[in-house]
């Protein structure tokens, strides 16, 4: 069968998302955009990443497993660019866009920077070369996603490679209707959940399946005759959701894909977890740059991060003068929460 790609489509920047847009993501499980990030931001952080992970075909490449940044691009980071692009003023838009919330009524929860590389695959049942199809939510999530009309969190993927030189597009299973069998609930039929062994190589992990049972066998062999792939170009986006089916395919051998993942959740969703070590712990780095983060990015970027915006009950004049104490060697501004204690 050949595959069924799918070209990203242009949104204004600052405007954020069409209607249409915003729709097919809430009713399929995702949009696919170009334009989102400026590009000498995207540009910057493909130099940055070039630099700092191996090149494809290397021998340092082939003992990289295929997931992590190995900290260097973890927000919090010290490059400066990569924590631009995690809270850019053009994708918060969309979050807000996508969630129906205030900016101050949500939380990041995840973003880093990885390559994979083209290799031939290992044989281990962890290996990601060509993904099992599964969903997201129980490595980010305590709980299950709630029904579809109602999601709390937004996951993304932006691209910092060519689809045309790596392969290695992701897949993706559109949801149809609220009657789709491929969205069937609870969402338990895939590996790894519901005390099923966790398996990504595709194949091990589909022959596991249809041990269990020919017909979930059967069932799961639908959601690969229906996936698409993106036709990715560096700074598209790809918005989707912990309940969308989807995974990772094959590169070509010896070549290296950048993508940086990033998770947006619902401030009142506490039962989505950070993906990887939290906000504070970055305030033990002996080179403070998260302190001058806190200290330099705008009141709605602290508040992503679960800093106490502007009027909020933690606030009194003690306490915003304590905490311009702690950040004011860094040029932190504490006008804006004095004139809303003011008010």
């Amino acid at each position: 069968m050949d595959k069924r790609f799918i070209d990203a489509e242009f949104c204004e920047a600052q405007a954020g998302l069409s209607q249409h847009q915003i729709q097919q993501w809430r009713t399929q499980g995702f949009t696919f955009v170009r334009g989102l990030i400026p590009q000498a931001l995207v540009s910057a952080l493909i130099d940055i990443a070039s630099d700092l992970f191996p090149s494809g075909g290397s021998e340092a490449a082939e003992h990289k497993s295929g997931f992590g940044s190995s900290g260097a691009l973890v927000f919090p980071s010290s490059y400066f660019e990569f924590n631009e692009v995690t809270l850019h003023p053009n994708l918060l838009v969309v979050i807000c866009q996508l969630l129906e919330l205030d900016i101050h009524e949500i939380r990041l929860t995840q973003s880093d920077l990885w390559p994979k590389y083209g290799r031939v695959a290992t044989g281990s049942l962890r290996d990601n070369s060509d993904q099992r199809m599964h969903v997201d939510y129980p490595n980010h999530c305590l709980t299950h996603p709630p029904i579809w009309q109602q999601p709390d969190a937004v996951e993304l993927i932006l691209y910092l490679s060519d689809y045309q030189d790596c392969a290695g597009s992701t897949a993706l299973v559109p949801r149809n209707d609220d009657q789709d069998p491929a969205y069937r609930w609870p969402i338990i039929d895939s590996p790894g959940i519901a005390g099923k062994d966790f398996i990504n190589d595709r194949s091990q992990a589909e022959r596991y399946m249809a041990g269990i049972s020919p017909g979930l066998g059967d069932w799961r062999s639908g959601l690969y005759a229906r996936e698409q792939y993106v036709a990715y170009r560096p700074g598209d986006i790809l918005f989707y959701r912990h309940d969308t089916w989807h995974r990772g395919t094959p590169l070509h051998l010896g070549a290296r894909r950048f993508v940086q993942n990033m998770t947006f959740r619902k401030a009142s969703s506490e039962w989505i977890g950070n993906l990887h070590p939290g906000w504070a712990w970055a305030a033990y780095r002996q080179d403070q740059s998260m302190e001058r983060w806190i200290a330099t990015c705008t009141v709605d970027q602290r508040t992503l991060l679960g800093f106490p915006q502007p009027g909020h009950e933690y606030w009194n004049h003690d306490l915003i003068m304590a905490v311009q104490a702690r950040y004011g060697p860094h040029g932190f501004d504490a006008g804006p929460y004095l004139e809303q204690l003011k008010q």
